[in-house]
């Protein structure tokens, strides 16, 4: 009886009430999309690779895929191999080892930056001209003929004084050989490091306000990304969290946040032998950037190591063992995003990244299953842990970890119903899922 029974609904408050409730929070909604709109939801690479300037050419996206395959063939032949030195689970082992070595045949780099920076160095005005053109050319090049990876651009020198002139020039050439060479491509990014100040990202700004209008461009066509180097990039001398700043001064054009593993340890007075990703100094920063960025659609990125995987065979499973556990470490942490700065880098890069999607997948899909048929389960979701259960599957199906089919086996939903689920409307969960 008390199930069919009509409810007798009543109110206490005019309807004015309301109105002029949202009327006072007007400013604070227009104010929460400007400042927050979102993840962008756009394809997030898993590493960046620096390669200097003088030392890009036309093949060393290829170049790096075929010695990360050589280091493979010398030090860990089989599947068995990789898995004993990384530790990988025998369900793991021949997924994870097959798909690290067709990643590396057909798109081992994800992101290349040509660097000008500290891969560079200064050096004469006319040899550094030439080579940001012959980057430009390169570059435009790899697009045209479909052998670019999916993200390029350079790393500019910063907006310090010193450096500043030479900085703007290089930027200035680079841009102006894509242009001439046919357009701005879909994937390019910029990086501007060792940014200190938000009027520095303000400058940033309003060189690609000049470039942009000088060819015609859409406002706000071309980003960047900020590389956090310093102390006072992190915490401003008035207290406030500088780095939160900076992606305001950005004015939407910021891309992502970059960490410097080794500038910002030295700059904090870490000792040369203790400078990694996982000292605490790096947590501090780190975890202090993806606050600032959470909801901005500015993304974040983990440093480097600096440990190299050469020599024999026992130093480079020391050093794939460290380079995979750190990534496997800032996953966990949410940085899906790190630098590899040698190709024997890759296998670990790649490893890791594809255990972490692949350990996860079943139980990842049933419980988005679960969700989006509203059925029960041993855990109670809500509509963020969706949210984070269809990025995390979104993530893996972009890197190469999972395959579409078997997501849609296992989760019952197509890939524009994982986006409905990972970029819901403000105010709640819209999507079907179907």
């Amino acid at each position: 009886m008390g199930q069919s029974r009509q409810e007798k609904v009543a109110t206490s408050l005019a309807g004015a009430v309301s109105e002029e409730i949202s009327a006072s929070l007007a400013p604070v909604d227009a104010e929460l999309e400007r400042r927050y709109p979102g993840d962008p939801g756009t394809r997030q690479p898993v590493h960046t690779v620096y390669v200097p300037g003088d030392a890009f050419t036309v093949g060393t996206i290829r170049s790096w895929g075929d010695q990360a395959l050589a280091a493979l063939d010398e030090h860990a032949p089989d599947a068995a191999a990789f898995a004993a030195v990384l530790g990988l689970p025998d369900d793991l082992a021949e997924p994870v080892h097959s798909r690290v070595r067709a990643k590396l045949e057909q798109e081992p780099i994800e992101d290349l930056r040509v660097d000008f920076e500290d891969g560079y160095g200064p050096r004469p005005d006319a040899e550094e001209d030439e080579t940001a053109a012959r980057a430009a050319r390169l570059i435009a090049e790899a697009y045209t003929e479909g052998t670019a990876a999916p993200y390029m651009g350079i790393r500019m020198k910063c907006m310090e004084a010193a450096v500043r002139d030479r900085g703007i020039r290089t930027l200035d050439i680079f841009l102006t050989g894509l242009i001439e060479a046919g357009g701005l491509p879909d994937g390019l990014v910029l990086t501007l490091p060792k940014v200190t100040y938000p009027e520095q990202v303000t400058a940033m700004v309003r060189l690609l306000e000049a470039f942009e209008k000088a060819h015609g461009l859409e406002p706000g066509r071309i980003g960047f990304e900020i590389q956090i180097e310093t102390s006072q990039a992190v915490l401003a001398t008035d207290g406030t969290a500088t780095v939160a700043r900076m992606i305001q001064a950005a004015e939407g054009r910021a891309t992502g946040l970059h960490y410097g593993t080794f500038d910002y340890s030295a700059c904090l007075g870490v000792s040369a032998a203790y400078q990694a990703s996982d000292h605490p100094a790096a947590d501090h920063a780190k975890a202090v950037m993806q606050v600032a960025a959470a909801g901005t659609g500015v993304r974040v990125s983990d440093g480097s190591t600096n440990v190299l995987p050469v020599g024999p065979t026992d130093r480079v499973h020391d050093a794939w063992r460290l380079h995979y556990g750190l990534t496997r470490r800032a996953l966990a942490r949410a940085y899906y995003q790190g630098w590899d700065m040698h190709p024997g880098h890759l296998p670990t890069r790649y490893a890791a990244v594809f255990a972490f999607y692949r350990e996860g997948l079943e139980q990842a899909a049933d419980r988005l299953a679960r969700y989006a048929d509203r059925a029960g389960g041993d855990v109670m979701d809500e509509p963020a842990t969706a949210k984070a259960l269809s990025g995390y599957l979104l993530r893996g199906l972009d890197c190469g970890a999972l395959d579409d089919a078997e997501v849609a086996r296992l989760t019952g939903l197509t890939r524009a119903g994982l986006e409905g689920f990972a970029m819901p409307r403000r105010g709640g969960l819209t999507a079907s899922g179907k």
